[in-house]
């Protein structure tokens, strides 16, 4: 097992400096004016960063594609999770009570009810998963 998982981490890693050797850095613009010796590229970062995060700048004018673009997102991630949950949820129940019922065979019928119960009240979380994403999508509250 310890060769197999060496081999697979070296390629992983040997993959990933290819990938990242394939992009080239775009030539700097020489400019007269010399930046400060503080203003650093990791400063620059953070400020792009701030001005990217700044909620202004999603109303900046009518036509800003921020709020549907991260609507859009949001109402991906919204159905995907109640989907995953629900669907983790639902599994694990229907598995313990088909354990329950191969134990004791004479209290099937109320755990069958107690399940399909269950499996209700699970399903409707994930169709409020797909209420939010509908209203993100359709109805946004967010979009003037």
């Amino acid at each position: 097992m310890a060769p197999r998982s060496l081999v697979l981490t070296a390629t992983v890693l040997l993959s990933c400096g290819a990938l990242f050797s394939a992009f080239v850095p775009a030539p700097l613009a020489r400019t007269s004016v010399s930046a400060p010796a503080a203003f650093s590229a990791q400063t620059a970062a953070a400020l792009s960063a701030a001005v990217l995060v700044t909620p202004t700048v999603a109303f900046a004018d009518d036509s800003s594609v921020w709020i549907p673009a991260l609507s859009a997102v949001g109402a991906g991630f919204a159905i995907g999770l109640a989907a995953i949950g629900s669907g983790v949820g639902q599994g694990i129940a229907s598995g313990r009570c088909i354990d329950g019922i191969s134990r004791q065979p004479e209290v099937a019928d109320d755990l069958r009810g107690v399940l399909l119960l269950s499996l209700a009240f699970m399903e409707s979380l994930t169709i409020y998963g797909l209420v939010i994403a509908l209203v993100l999508l359709f109805a946004n509250p967010l979009i003037k």
